[in-house]
């Protein structure tokens, strides 16, 4: 590069580019050399003044200069934007940002808040193992072998004398047969059963309420358990029995509670009947009583067992049951404790 200003120019513009450190910097730098009135900028509109013999050998060289002072700014530019990036930018003005906080499963939320409604009306809480014998999950709980109800279970069998719980009515079996009446337990825990859907899970939760005393009845049973379903639900909801089924109990029966969308009006949330079935309950079946050695004739009881996971759907307006076990943090940052 032959000729002198223009050199002078390249040399002002280095030095310029030396001091550059921020973007709006480099911005100006920019404007001074390649702008309206930069200094090159200055330089090519005196090409056409010049004599025709220098005319083409200053252009060129003019030309040259502009490329390089553009590429090299494109570069700086580059360069300062990655450090932008890779430099956390902190303003101390700001109030500071603490951790997030974690929080309870909505599962356990809603087992410790059954459990605590019970330890207010003097229940304790028994546990058990969750591999069961054939004894604890059936025999005892007056389901002998190739009694129907075995086939609705959907057990997950380990071996022929094993399986994992299908309910924890084991632990009921296990508590009588080393504690002597009166007795008031809840038993929480999973349960495992062949299932697996938008409502069923091949594991879920349970917790199972049991009650052995003498002049024990049905009236006992209500109470309590309309209580809990108020405790969880609010007092506006209304509760029903209906007859029902189980082998461990006798009389047996089906709560329901009023519909939470339609508040008993019929709705597709409760196939236009205006009630949601919530749990299974009755007196306790005789026989099972003889299987722990606790005389039928003194003693009398109550037994019910609701799904955890029913209960947090219905408390929550959860309609799929697989929501609880993805660990999705988009859907259990919603439930804080």
């Amino acid at each position: 590069m032959s000729h002198p200003e223009i050199q002078e120019t390249r040399e002002r513009f280095f030095q310029a580019l030396e001091l550059v450190s921020r973007r709006d910097e480099l911005l100006e730098t920019k404007g001074k050399f390649l702008g309206k009135q930069g200094e090159i900028t200055l330089l090519v509109s005196r090409i056409k003044d010049l004599p025709p013999e220098v005319r083409g050998s200053f252009g060129q060289a003019v030309n040259l200069l502009k490329k390089e002072v553009s590429l090299e700014i494109q570069e700086r530019l580059t360069s300062l934007e990655k450090t932008v990036r890779g430099r956390e930018k902190v303003d101390l003005t700001l109030p500071g940002v603490g951790p997030k906080m974690g929080s309870l499963h909505p599962i356990t939320q809603v087992i410790r808040e059954v459990t605590e409604i019970f330890e207010k009306l003097g229940f304790y809480v028994e546990t058990g193992p969750e591999i069961e014998t054939d004894f604890y999950n059936f025999e005892a709980l007056n389901i002998p072998q190739h009694h129907p109800a075995r086939d609705t279970q959907d057990t997950f069998f380990i071996d022929e004398n094993h399986v994992l719980r299908t309910q924890t009515s084991g632990i009921q079996i296990r508590t009588m047969e080393k504690s002597k009446p009166p007795i008031r337990i809840i038993a929480p825990g999973k349960v495992f059963r062949v299932d697996h859907d938008v409502t069923h899970s091949p594991v879920f939760h349970q917790i199972e309420g049991l009650m052995v005393d003498t002049d024990i009845n049905f009236k006992h049973l209500k109470f309590i358990l309309r209580l809990l379903t108020r405790e969880l639900f609010g007092e506006e909801r209304q509760v029903r029995f209906r007859p029902s089924y189980f082998p461990f109990t006798e009389p047996s029966a089906e709560m329901d509670v009023s519909c939470f969308a339609c508040s008993g009006n019929g709705c597709r949330l409760c196939s236009q009947s205006g009630w949601i079935e919530i749990l299974g309950c009755g007196m306790v079946d005789p026989n099972v009583f003889h299987a722990v050695k606790i005389d039928p004739e003194v003693y009398s009881g109550w037994a019910f067992g609701i799904g955890i996971e029913r209960i947090a759907m219905l408390k929550y307006g959860i309609t799929d049951i697989r929501l609880f076990y993805e660990n999705d943090l988009r859907f259990l940052d919603q439930f804080p404790h």
